[in-house]
Parts: structure tokens; C-alpha cells; sequence
């Protein structure tokens, strides 16, 4: 497994508070990466600074096999070149089709006004039915996404992503509000992902964190605090003192 992103020495202050503290991280790829910690841990500051949205004080990010630095790139930029980020609450085109989504992700790739004038070629539309069934949506392509559940909604979320074929996917806290099978079936579909590409995913639920089975990393105060198998960094008692007695 390669390096893919390397976070090192990472500081970042808003007005006095270090939400980021000399924080050096890394992921490989392929891999599958839980980072858990207490609120105010600096999780999504650590997403914001890889996606280009906050720039820090101090530190370098690395990108890839050219050593890029992610820096200097802007926030579209970024994403251009491989890394994808799904937020908390799901962002789709609730009017459109799933088809349409999916559809509309692949032609992210296009310039705007070759999207004016785009039509779906054989690939394409192979590549979005086999998104679908990735994603656990092909019997609900032609259905309207604002109509599909909280936990649809977030799948085809991921399949719009994965339509940008990204190599470092991004997941804040994708468990939230589901039912235990839609938890179950977005634990599959993320394991699956991270076989082919570099996935990080920053969860509250444990129990999804353990069905993930995969390395999991601890921030506390901006920094990593444990990094290990779930086992691992349960029985750390700083992990304990700050994050799981809580």
C-alpha cells in the first residue's frame, strides 16, 4: 500500500483557538480510515484543510505519487484531482431523477457548455446503472430523489462521487439518522469503495466503526491523540479519559 495523502505538522488558528495542532496524519492507498474523537477535536477542520476550504497557519499536505502540493491548489482544483468529500447532511438534486444525479456527477468531468449540449453515450449509461447497483439504487433509477429515504438519499450521495471516480473519499458522519439495515448497507458499500481507492471516514457510532474494521485514528485538541485497530484505541486510557468517558 502507497502513501496517497500525508498531513504533517499541521497548524491552524481562528481568532486565538488552535482548532489544528502540529497534526501529521496519513493515509495509503487502497485503505479504509475511521477518525473518531470528542467534539471540537478539529475532524472536519483536518476535511476543510485536504479540500482546500481553510488554509493552515503552518505544515504541508502532500498529494499522490508527484509529491503535489495540496496547498497551492484551489479548493476546485483539489477535487479535480481526485479527492471527493460527502458532508454530513446529503446535497442532491432532490427533483431530478436518481438517474439524473448520477448522470449529472459523470458530466462534472465536462466543461459547462459541452454539459448544455451532452447526451449519455453507452458507457455512460452502463457506468450509472452499475453505480446504481453499487450503490443499492438500481430499482430506483427513475424515481424522483427527493423521494427516497435519509439513508438513500446518502448512498446516491456516494454514487455521485463515485461517478467522479475519486481516489480519497471523504464521509462526515454518514450513519446519522439511518435505520440499523441502511447502517448496515452503507458499512458494506464503504468497505467496498476502500478496496479500489483511499476512504476516510469521520463517525460517532462505534458500532458502525467496529462493522468497518479498519485502522482508526483519535483526534484530541487538534492532534492525533491514538491510532490503531478500534481494540487498540479503545483501551487507551488517554482515549478513554477524553473521549470515550464521556
Amino acid at each position: 500500500m502507497t502513501t496517497l495523502l500525508e498531513v504533517s505538522g499541521v497548524s491552524v488558528t481562528f481568532d486565538g483557538f488552535r482548532a489544528i495542532n502540529n497534526l501529521s496524519i496519513a493515509i495509503g492507498e487502497p485503505e479504509l480510515r475511521a477518525v473518531i474523537g470528542p467534539n471540537g477535536a478539529g475532524k472536519t477542520t483536518f476535511m476543510d484543510i485536504v479540500t482546500g476550504k481553510t488554509r493552515p497557519d503552518e505544515g504541508r499536505v502532500i498529494w499522490g505519487e508527484r509529491s503535489v502540493d495540496l496547498l497551492k491548489l484551489s479548493e476546485s482544483d483539489i477535487a479535480k484531482i481526485g479527492i471527493g468529500r460527502k458532508f454530513q447532511k446529503p446535497t442532491v438534486f432532490e427533483e431530478q431523477t436518481v438517474r439524473d444525479n448520477l448522470a449529472m456527477a459523470l458530466k462534472n468531468r465536462r466543461g459547462p457548455l459541452s454539459v448544455l449540449t451532452w447526451k449519455a453515450t453507452t458507457r455512460d449509461k452502463a457506468r450509472i446503472l452499475e453505480l446504481a447497483e453499487e450503490i443499492g439504487l438500481a430499482d430506483r433509477l427513475e424515481r424522483r430523489a427527493g423521494d427516497l429515504s435519509h439513508g438513500q438519499k446518502q448512498w446516491l450521495e456516494i454514487g455521485m462521487l463515485l461517478a467522479q471516480d475519486p481516489r480519497l473519499l471523504l464521509v462526515d458522519e454518514p450513519a446519522a439518522g439511518m435505520t440499523p439495515s441502511e447502517r448496515e448497507h452503507t458499512t458494506d458499500l464503504l468497505k467496498r469503495a476502500a478496496k479500489t481507492r483511499a476512504v476516510m471516514v469521520i463517525e460517532h457510532d462505534m458500532e458502525f466503526i467496529r462493522r468497518l474494521g479498519c485502522r482508526v485514528t483519535v483526534l484530541h485538541e487538534g492532534a492525533v491523540l491514538a491510532e490503531g485497530s478500534l481494540d487498540h484505541v479503545t483501551k487507551n486510557q488517554q482515549v478513554i479519559d477524553v473521549y470515550l468517558g464521556r
